[in-house]
């Protein structure tokens, strides 16, 4: 997933951690008769029609996010475009159906099976015998054999990006005939059906100068529906063109032309008519939507929106607001625009202006469903307040993920459900929700984890030159200052504690109490729960909390002091969370308000900064310069493997520093490990399943990452426009994408429903 930094399958999945017995993970899901990998929530939306409706030639004006830097899918700098050509021009054995799930791909394969498992695993691919590379020359084992040696890690010649599953194969032969292949794997891996997709010719994997270099900007010789024609960087376009020697249904295009325009621009490019597709930002689908809508005959105005709601997009806004936004955008004034649109004359061109654009995108709808892929809240275990496992754990369940997932899919019309697992999505086989291993959002539970830790409100903070002292102290100080109390307390014995509340306070509090469900004693109890008592070791620390009394550190706040600053050793809690500042990441900066306004509601501050978008991932995600952030990853078809670097334990590395791989948080366990290593080595589907259920729960349990919501995929494609838009879990079918013919309509479905998360 392109998402914030990281890359898609190709390049993707390429410190702290628990003490054994001391979280308890509840029974699994995947216990119960009912399947716990439920449904996809939503549909792919493509407009779906019948090849003999689509009508012969057009090209394709597709926008992508870059012109990719190499068209091989194996290298490190391979991104989102190089995946889309790889589908489109190379063989695949396997493609992704409706539910994320790996089918046969009958185009290359006519079969693919184990054969054997002992002594060794053994997979015979019987291939389809019309399938020919571009030169004519047929698909066959020494292809496999190729891109095994290029991937197994055993030549470094190879500049690779990951060699997972290809490392664990001893040998490749060719079968009984030229259509059969037979590779035999050194160790018994689940995952098999994830490699030789794609599948390059022998030209660009049997060297390394060939693997390196030849296939960056150029394939000679490939065996899909399309050809690379030109990959033209002056242009910012990469063209494919029909493939002479395609066996399989002839492609309905001419040409695909993929054409790197930037975010914040197609909107732009779309009222001009340079594009056909694009997937486009909420504000964008709004505005497409908008125009979408049928219109008043006499002024062209539109009167409603999508869905039949009152002249309004996915975002809710009425025609009026539209215009005026889009007016104020374009250098009109702000004042006037909050006016009655039509009241002044010099509003009548900017409006004129935005109707005309509006009738440009009329032409246009919003495709929409959700992407393979979600969006995560990550916690840098590495070190300062989050390598403590009880602070990450708070962190986590002061969430309301619900509620997250609402304020960033509800209003799109999609369903608004939170993920419940790190390795898969729902509908996927391998998907349970794990989440019940962390535990449901609760304030009061996560004041008292952070009690536990030392962190508690009002703690006293080093004062700087010429400040008041903070906390407890200044606390201390106003109270005896009212009551005529002289008493002084020493600066050891102060530290760590903080007075609990006050009658006065308590009562002025009492609806805050309730919303943070009830006072000390209720705290005391989640601290107990979680932690076992605390006693106090010399203080006298009075039962109930009387008013004044001095609680000792790790004593769970009262409620009314629930938003207060936490402090520990002089020092506040403050988290930096860094997030992307470029046009394209509004949402995540929505959802990162909110969640700093969840922390805050249990003393957590934090610190924001936003850095450009380029910089975002490599230099501090990967860097480990955070403490929260939010990216996204995909959601595999293939967990056992590409999910294990993500979630591996960080290992020294021979310079000593820390290998972490692709896991970012840097927390992981030797617990999980194993049961990753255990799930890519089963060949019972049901028993990987059991084991990355088992490994998902404990990654919930270690709260590094917290997953938030699936992410939407919105679309803007010409309404002609068949076979094509938001996918879904569904590799695109190429050579079925085309215009209708006249008066011919393609299938949609209908409206997904905005169905309330599951409490």
């Amino acid at each position: 997933m392109s998402h914030v930094g990281v890359g898609p399958r190709a390049v993707m999945r390429s410190v702290a951690f628990l003490t054994a017995g001391v979280l308890a993970v509840p029974a699994l899901a995947g216990c119960t008769s009912e399947d716990p990998s439920g449904k996809p929530l939503a549909e792919q939306d493509v407009a779906a029609a019948a090849r003999t409706s689509v009508s012969d030639g057009g090209t394709l004006r597709w926008a992508v996010d870059s012109v990719p830097d190499t068209l091989n899918a194996f290298q490190s700098d391979a991104d989102a475009t190089t995946t889309r050509v790889a589908q489109a021009v190379l063989p695949s054995m396997f493609r992704m159906d409706e539910a994320g799930s790996p089918v046969r791909n009958p185009d290359y394969l006519e079969s693919a099976e184990v054969v054997d498992t002992e002594p060794k695993q053994v997979v015979v691919y019987k291939l389809n015998q019309q399938a020919v590379w571009s030169d004519g020359r047929e698909i066959g084992a020494a292809d496999f054999a190729a891109q095994w040696r290029a991937l197994s890690g055993k030549d470094s010649a190879y500049w690779t990006a990951r060699n997972a599953g290809y490392d664990r194969i001893e040998k490749i032969e060719r079968g009984a005939n030229d259509l059969e292949v037979k590779v035999t794997f050194s160790r018994p891996y689940a995952d098999w059906k994830a490699l030789f997709t794609p599948l390059y010719p022998k030209d660009v994997t049997g060297t390394p100068d060939a693997f390196n270099d030849g296939a960056r900007r150029a394939l000679k010789v490939s065996a899909g529906p399309f050809a690379v024609k030109k990959v033209d960087t002056k242009g910012d376009q990469v063209v494919l063109t029909g493939n002479p020697r395609w066996w399989g249904e002839p492609a309905k295009l001419d040409q695909i032309v993929l054409r790197a325009v930037p975010r914040d621009e197609r909107v732009s490019e779309l009222v001009a008519d340079e594009l056909d597709l694009a997937e486009i930002d909420p504000e964008t689908a709004d505005e497409v939507g908008l125009a979408a809508g049928p219109r008043d005959p006499a002024t062209g105005t539109p009167l409603m929106g999508p869905g039949g709601t009152p002249a309004a997009g996915p975002q809710g806004r009425s025609a009026a607001q539209a215009l005026r936004s889009w007016a104020v955008a374009n250098g009109s004034d702000e004042e006037a625009a909050e006016e009655e649109v039509l009241a002044r004359e010099k509003r009548r061109e900017a409006e004129a202006k935005a109707r005309r654009r509006q009738q440009a995108l009329s032409g246009f709808e919003v495709r929409k469903s959700l992407e393979p892929a979600y969006t995560q809240l990550a916690l840098n275990g590495a070190d300062g307040p989050l390598a403590d496992e009880r602070v990450r754990r708070a962190v986590a369940r002061a969430l309301d993920r619900e509620k997250l997932a609402e304020a960033v899919l509800k209003p799109l019309g999609l369903p608004a459900e939170p993920v419940g697992s790190h390795l898969a999505l729902s509908g996927q086989p391998a998907y349970a929700d794990g989440s019940g291993a962390l535990g449901e959002q609760n304030a009061k539970e996560a004041r008292a984890l952070l009690a536990d830790a030392g962190w508690v409100p009002g703690g006293p903070v080093k004062k700087k030159d010429g400040e008041e002292a903070a906390g407890a102290e200044k606390d201390k100080k106003d109270k005896e200052e009212k009551d005529g109390k002289d008493e002084k307390k020493s600066e050891g014995d102060d530290d760590g504690t903080y007075i609990v509340g006050e009658d006065n306070k308590n009562e002025d509090n009492k609806n805050e109490d309730d919303r943070n469900d009830g006072g000390a004693d209720d705290a005391k109890d989640g601290a107990d729960r979680e932690s076992g008592e605390k006693h106090s070791s010399g203080k006298n620390t009075a039962q109930g909390g009387a008013p004044g009394a001095y609680a000792p550190k790790g004593t769970a706040a009262p409620a009314g002091a629930a938003a207060a600053p936490l402090a520990k050793d002089g020092k506040a809690l403050t988290l930096r969370f860094v997030l992307p500042s470029g046009p394209g990441s509004e949402t995540l900066r929505t959802v990162a308000d909110r969640i700093t306004d969840m922390l805050k509601e249990i003393g957590i501050g934090t610190e924001v900064t936003k850095v450009p978008d380029e910089s975002y991932f490599k230099d501090h995600i990967a860097a480990g310069e955070y403490d929260l952030a939010l990216y996204s990853w995909p959601a595999s078809a293939f967990p056992a493997t590409d999910a294990r670097p993500i979630y591996a334990k960080p290992v020294p590395a021979a310079d000593g520093s820390l290998n972490v791989a692709q896991n970012y948080t840097r927390v992981g366990t030797d617990q999980v490990d194993q049961l990753f290593d255990r799930a890519m080595t089963t060949l019972d589907q049901k028993e990987a399943r059991g084991l990355l259920r088992k490994a998902d729960s404990r990654i919930w349990a270690a709260a590094g990452s917290v997953p938030l919501y699936q992410r939407p995929q919105l679309v803007a494609a010409r309404e002609n426009l068949a076979n094509a838009g938001a996918f879904g879990f569904e590799t695109p079918v190429y050579e079925d994408m085309g215009f209708l013919k006249k008066g011919a309509q393609g299938s949609r479905p209908s409206a997904p429903a905005s169905s309330s998360p599951s409490s």
